[in-house]
């Protein structure tokens, strides 16, 4: 009821235009995000009592030494064709500066530098897979165009108006407060700048919806716990991943956070989503 209320007194708040002052987003923002975040949220250590955002650190900086070969393993090596998606979908607007959230071990930072940017910054929360990103930028002479630094996405130490683009793989899923992060990156995007995020979304139909449902509770926490010897981060995977709300839904945060050409592009059956939005 107090949901309803709230998004009837607002509906007629009217657009965001250019005028606004950067600092700012539409007035619908805070009451909505507020009424979102009465949901619980979802942690990957159920019987700990630090914060979601703690957790995810903390969860990060335990399979960093392992995190790159899960990803690989478990997707059977299509994510690194989910990330070249990221690239292709930036390769028009060819960005000078570009920010890449919850960069994790700089995966699509580095897939980002064979576009002609001046500037990468990748950040994260989690030191120890930064240090193990940053082995693998000096590893490919890169270090003069991409930078990491360990940053919170929900409090982004950038001024205003700063990067042509910002993108996220698998990350948003992860923010404590997730309308905070957007307007975070909303604030530090420059107008007519591109918001890409690519995350795990839930297939729909048979069989596909089945199998995915098995090998994600049954087999990826199996696996997560031989490999990485932390089975409780790789349920939170799923169950993460079922509270996301992904496709239209998302897409709907996105246009109330100010937002606009927004496009949603489903892989792999489903298993992952492509999202692209502007910045007017």
């Amino acid at each position: 009821m107090l949901t309803r209320q709230l998004q009837r007194s607002f509906s007629n708040s009217g657009r965001v235009t250019r005028a606004r002052e950067e600092t700012k987003l539409p007035l619908r923002t805070s009451m909505l995000t507020f009424a979102f975040e009465m949901k619980e949220q979802v942690v990957p250590y159920v019987a700990s009592s630090l914060s979601k955002k703690k957790q995810v650190e903390q969860m990060f900086d335990r399979i960093a030494f392992r995190y790159d070969l899960m990803n690989h393993l478990l997707s059977f090596g299509i994510d690194v064709s989910w990330r070249k998606k990221i690239v292709k979908s930036l390769r028009l607007l060819q960005p000078k500066t570009i920010l890449d959230v919850a960069t994790g071990t700089a995966d699509v930072a580095l897939l980002l530098s064979n576009l002609q940017a001046e500037k990468i910054i990748g950040i994260d929360i989690s030191d120890e897979m930064l240090e193990i990103g940053r082995k693998k930028i000096a590893e490919k002479n890169l270090s003069n165009k991409i930078t990491l630094q360990n940053a919170d996405s929900e409090n982004l130490p950038f001024e205003g108006n700063n990067f042509e683009a910002v993108t996220v793989a698998f990350g948003v899923r992860n923010f404590e407060h997730l309308e905070k992060g957007i307007q975070e990156i909303y604030r530090v995007l420059k107008p007519g700048g591109t918001f890409v995020v690519l995350e795990f979304s839930k297939p729909k139909h048979f069989p596909f919806k089945q199998l995915y449902q098995f090998y994600f509770t049954t087999v990826c926490p199996l696996l997560g716990k031989w490999i990485t010897r932390d089975k409780q981060a790789y349920q939170y995977l799923y169950r993460s991943v079922q509270v996301f709300p992904e496709g239209q839904k998302f897409l709907n945060i996105l246009e109330r956070m100010g937002f606009e050409q927004l496009q949603c592009k489903s892989l792999s059956f489903g298993i992952s989503s492509l999202y692209t939005a502007r910045k007017p």
